[in-house]
């Protein structure tokens, strides 16, 4: 795996933590990591941005933010908002390919979900994954839409010919109720392959030690840590 593009059944599921936890485990095996955000929205310039959090995370800090936009919207209307230029996914892809020539893992973290817009003519994360013959990794949050929203997001990545790299929980409840422990086995259903991880509420509050170690346990093989699907579904009886 040289190129993995990271989305999400939508806003605030835990993808950058997901992207810094994949950092982490690059950078523990002693491989060059690099992390890309094409487009950061709902930040004023002089704010830490979602790579700010991947470095302090991971400590990888080759990574590169390619448009800030302050609005609380998707990229493409961010833009609109702001009366700037959009990002321009054709520039990401070169940047990533040419990262890609000199890390063993370059992470790119989308924002919001699969199909929001980045520009006016409608280009997507997909379409960049597309454009990069990257695997997608999908992060959800486990509540009751998560069955729904993830179905759509993997049916849109099937539809485009895109090759899921697995379906992580972003954000896993301390005391998970009926929802999150029921939409365990449906979410591996809807993959046709076991959870490729589940990581901790709260992880994002850790210090760098022990970020390293939730993601070592929070991801599986396929990502580089130790996490066991079977285990976990036992764990919280599903």
């Amino acid at each position: 795996m040289s190129v993995l593009v990271v989305t999400g059944t939508g806003s605030g599921v835990g993808k950058t933590v997901v992207t810094a936890a994949l950092a982490a485990l690059a950078l523990a095996r002693g491989s060059a990591a690099a992390v890309v955000k094409p487009a950061q929205t709902g930040l004023a310039p002089d704010r830490p941005g979602d790579v700010d959090e991947v470095i302090r995370l991971s400590g990888v800090t080759t990574t590169f933010e390619l448009g800030r936009f302050p609005g609380p919207l998707p990229p493409a209307a961010a833009a609109r908002a702001a009366g700037a230029a959009p990002v321009s996914l054709t520039r990401a892809a070169a940047l990533v390919r040419e990262l890609a020539e000199s890390n063993r893992l370059v992470v790119v973290e989308g924002t919001g979900g699969l199909l929001d817009r980045y520009d006016e003519d409608g280009a997507t994360v997909a379409d960049l994954a597309r454009a990069l013959r990257a695997q997608v990794l999908v992060v959800v949050r486990p509540d009751r839409d998560a069955v729904n929203h993830t179905a759509l997001t993997l049916e849109s990545l099937a539809h485009r010919g895109l090759d899921l790299a697995g379906v992580v929980i972003g954000r896993w409840p301390a005391a998970p109720g009926p929802a999150a422990r029921s939409a365990l086995a449906d979410l591996e259903m809807l993959a046709a392959r076991p959870l490729a991880g589940a990581l901790p509420e709260g992880a994002g509050l850790l210090g760098r030690r022990a970020f390293a170690e939730a993601a070592r346990e929070g991801l599986g093989a396929t990502l580089g840590g130790i996490f066991d699907p079977a285990g976990f579904r036992h764990r919280h009886g599903a």
